[in-house]
């Protein structure tokens, strides 16, 4: 594990390689899982205010789960999560393009211009899970059997996690944290090619 400011990073973001390949997976995390997307307290309100200008792009089957169920809820583990169309089914917030891939119906708003909010940031930073520690964040790597086809397109183009992941993880800790990450991983490389 490594410090950089607030976090505690795990070594698998600079050694293990991701790229989504959607052609391959057809977005899977979309649609697969116990629960839907993890969200912050803070997501709430952002959630409640993208809704509307989102609608349009909501499948019919995820604007009534979210009228049946509304916006959000929790899982067994108490945490706040997205709506699901039905148990361990697609996010509510899953629309398809003609290509039969599964998208954010979200992201799809804030890209056209109609929100302000893109995504929750658990979606936008998988493969990375953050998880709350005394003094720390901790980043860690996730491994999903789905995602597969991203570790084999990373691979081949030998793109790290944590690049991957540049923008998300931008957003989260902001640019100056991005550039002390990508200087540690300069001195982690050159320890490892010593090893």
């Amino acid at each position: 594990m490594i410090i950089v400011g607030e976090t505690l990073i795990s070594e698998e973001i600079f050694d293990e390689y991701f790229l989504c390949d959607l052609n391959a997976c057809k977005g899977a995390c979309c649609v697969e899982g116990e629960s839907g997307a993890p969200l912050e307290q803070d997501e709430i309100s952002q959630l409640e205010e993208a809704y509307e200008a989102t609608k349009p792009y909501m499948t019919p089957e995820g604007i009534h789960a979210i009228e049946r169920d509304g916006l959000y809820q929790m899982d067994y583990d108490g945490d706040l999560v997205t709506t699901l169309v039905y148990e361990h089914a697609e996010c509510a917030f899953v629309y398809y393009d003609e290509n039969r891939i599964a998208k954010c119906a979200l992201e799809k708003a804030y890209l056209e211009g109609k929100t302000s909010w893109k995504k929750p940031m658990s979606c936008h930073l998988y493969p990375i899970r953050l998880s709350k520690l005394k003094d720390y964040i901790g980043v860690n790597y996730h491994r999903w059997p789905i995602c597969k086809p991203a570790c084999e397109c990373g691979s081949k183009l030998q793109v790290p996690v944590y690049k991957f992941l540049k923008d998300p993880l931008t957003r989260r800790f902001g640019a100056e944290w991005y550039e002390m990450l990508e200087d540690v991983y300069r001195l982690w490389k050159e320890e490892n090619k010593e090893g």
